[in-house]
């Protein structure tokens, strides 16, 4: 259903819930938002909830220095102290250090829902179309959007191949010997990569300032709209709740 809106004014959206929870420095409206994204995904995109809870796990980290020093030490960083002194809806009752930590997992959790719901070719195309996005940005965003999954498979084909060669089973993790060995056929599968997708380009008529036509191009609709008005709604609900 998330994956059926146009990506630019999802985008807009996620960005003005971001701007919020960085905004309002309240343990509330940082729990609201955390729990609002994560039922979105969980139960209407239907994402499994052990690849929720692990893309939680670097948020989770980065706030982690936070939560420890509040919460078993009992005392406050300097940095905590000064973010809920200059914010403007501060709530000193509550550990700034807590606030901190939930602020990491609600801004990770509003981008998980971007990145999950969001078709990245369709986003490329939508800021060519609607922003104008120079065409040879957008398409190298593209390549390098499709080079990423095209190396993590030419290494696993690189790891199974020497596995063979050397007539062991394949670890589930490579070694530093392995990851050393297999660094320079790597870089030269993605030299290649890069030197057809130049040339790609440059067949294509990729040149600054000239006309171009698209395909697939998703138009605005009524329930764009209507998906975002009813975030925007929301948002001033809960701020006004809080």
């Amino acid at each position: 259903m998330l994956g059926n809106l146009h990506p630019l004014p999802k985008l807009a959206l996620c960005l003005i819930w971001i701007g919020a929870s960085v905004l309002v420095f309240d343990l509330r409206f940082q729990l609201v938002t955390l729990t609002l994204a994560f039922g979105l995904l969980w139960g209407l995109q239907r994402v499994a909830l052990w690849k929720l809870l692990a893309l939680m796990v670097p948020f989770a980290l980065f706030g982690f220095g936070f939560l420890t020093t509040s919460v078993l030490f009992n005392a406050e960083s300097g940095f905590a102290l000064q973010m809920a002194n200059e914010q403007a809806l501060a709530a000193p009752d509550i550990s700034p250090g807590l606030v901190l930590f939930t602020r990491a997992l609600a801004c990770g959790m509003v981008s998980a829902l971007f990145a999950l719901t969001t078709d990245p070719g369709g986003l490329v195309r939508a800021l060519m179309v609607h922003l104008r996005l120079p065409a040879p940005v957008g398409f190298a965003l593209m390549q390098a959007m499709h080079l990423v999954p095209d190396l993590a498979r030419e290494m696993q084909v690189l790891r199974m191949a020497r596995a063979m060669r050397l007539g062991r089973p394949m670890r589930r993790l490579p070694g530093p010997g392995e990851v050393m060995a297999l660094t320079i056929p790597l870089l030269a599968f993605a030299i290649r990569r890069a030197t057809r997708a130049a040339l790609a380009m440059e067949a294509r008529g990729l040149r600054p300032n000239a006309p171009r036509t698209q395909r697939e191009i998703l138009p605005f609709q009524t329930r764009d709209g209507l998906a975002f008005g009813m975030g925007v709604g929301v948002l001033a609900a809960v701020l006004w709740l809080v």
